[in-house]
């Protein structure tokens, strides 16, 4: 199978999570990504070991790539790296503001050295004002960008129980890697990009922003329910599932109600006439409906559900994420064995891409170093 990024070559100064996940989307599609790591590794090495004694998040991030143990800060090391980026055709680095570039690894200065490289440059806040210094990691993101203030009950503000805002940046920094990429195919010349966590959440939180700015009120928490629709939310079934029903407008509360409530004539009652009425009067449309799914199992339920054309969802723990018959799997290798990690996203014409395995710390040093020896 020919892989689309095969015979590039990516450079990547990187640890945690944002840089990680872009390097390892490309790595993916077949561009050789060299990892520079510290010799002791990449913290994320030891977050937890629950992949077959490895961490969960380095195994995930790190499929694919070629581990380099250097010290950017050695002159021999330094003179290797300079050596690799001169055939390189993508840097990406997430140091502390400044520190690539008080190393000699500075975006700009390695474009002007390298006129083909597309250089990258992650941060938490950007590179000036008053936040650029500020550490930033994920759940401090999550608070910073008011996304904690819009998710959870409304007891209080709740974290998003993944990484949202390093995958944010991680995701738009991979389309500008291919963006740039293609620019250079036309013109000849690199680019330079620069993406923040900070970013990268914000354009997240567009809709929840607008709709503040448009009415001076914030979207409120409810949980497992929609802020703006009704009935948007999480019911149990008498069997003690959670069934999550989504409306999305008149017709199919139409439908909803003559075939799963067997009430044909409940929209036109009162409280129930329209989606804004619906929200006026949350608390009863949600308890009326609540009535009939604890009448129900989760089987009498999906039936009824499915009869009347319903959005509908369980929501499912992680062991029921694990058997999902909708979950597609792929196997890397480690150094503990193989690990299945649910597969990327895309789906390719010419079949499912293999995903290479995840390297012990400096596994590729000897191998590196001796390609680009002085």
């Amino acid at each position: 199978m020919q892989y689309p990024l095969e015979g590039l070559l990516v450079v990547s100064l990187e640890q945690a999570v944002a840089a990680p996940y872009c390097s390892s989307r490309l790595a993916d599609a077949g561009a050789r990504v060299i990892k520079i790591e510290r010799p002791e590794g990449d913290f994320a090495r030891f977050y937890d070991t629950a992949a077959k004694g490895l961490s969960s998040y380095f195994v995930w991030l790190n499929r694919g790539k070629q581990s380099l143990v250097a010290d950017i800060k050695n002159p021999d090391d330094s003179a290797l790296l300079h050596r690799i980026l001169a055939k390189a055709d993508v840097f990406i680095q997430n140091l502390a503001p400044g520190a690539a570039a008080r190393s000699g690894f500075g975006s700009e200065e390695l474009r002007a050295k390298y006129p083909r490289l597309i250089t990258l440059d992650i941060s938490g806040y950007g590179d000036s004002g008053e936040y650029a210094t500020m550490k930033a990691y994920d759940l401090l993101v999550q608070a910073e960008s008011g996304l904690a203030m819009v998710t959870g009950r409304p007891e209080g503000p709740g974290r998003v129980g993944v990484s949202a805002c390093d995958i944010a940046c991680g995701m738009a920094a991979h389309a500008g890697i291919l963006e740039a990429l293609i620019e250079r195919g036309i013109t000849g010349k690199g680019k330079g990009l620069k993406v923040s966590l900070f970013d990268g959440m914000a354009d997240w939180m567009n809709v929840p922003l607008l709709f503040f700015e448009g009415t001076g009120k914030a979207p409120q928490r409810v949980g497992l329910a929609h802020p703006s629709i009704c009935p948007y939310g999480a019911f149990a079934t008498a069997d003690g599932s959670q069934v999550l029903v989504a409306i999305q407008n008149e017709r199919e509360w139409a439908e909803f109600c003559a075939k799963f409530m067997d009430e044909p004539d409940l929209p036109r009652r009162e409280g129930f006439q329209s989606n804004v009425v619906r929200c006026a009067n949350r608390d009863m449309v949600d308890g009326y409906v609540a009535a009939m799914f604890a009448r129900l199992t989760r089987e009498q339920a999906a039936a009824k559900l499915r009869a009347a054309n319903a959005a509908y969802g369980f929501v499912n723990d992680l062991a029921a994420f694990s058997h999902h018959p909708a979950l597609r799997r792929v196997t890397v290798g480690t150094s503990g064995g193989p690990v299945a990690l649910a597969a990327p996203p895309v789906l390719t014409s010419d079949g499912l891409r293999a995903l290479g395995p995840v390297p012990a710390i400096g596994e590729n040093s000897a191998e590196i170093r001796g390609e680009f020896a002085g």
